[in-house]
């Protein structure tokens, strides 16, 4: 699965990845996990940072069935 969090952080006036963890509830370090695709966000967690940018979680995360 890949994710494009980086690119709407940029796009949110290159919000940073303490801010994006803070307003969807958790550490700096998770987002940058998830960014980096070592870690999958919960069903919940993929909802509130889709919710955060406006888009659907579809636009958040690719998955690839390989």
């Amino acid at each position: 699965m890949e994710n494009t969090i980086r690119r709407l952080r940029f796009d949110a006036s290159e919000m940073t990845q303490k801010d994006l963890a803070a307003h969807v509830g958790v550490t700096r370090q998770t987002i940058l996990a998830i960014e980096n695709g070592k870690y999958a966000p919960s069903l919940e967690l993929a909802f509130r940072i889709a919710h955060h940018f406006g888009v659907g979680v579809e636009d958040v995360f690719i998955y690839h069935d390989d």
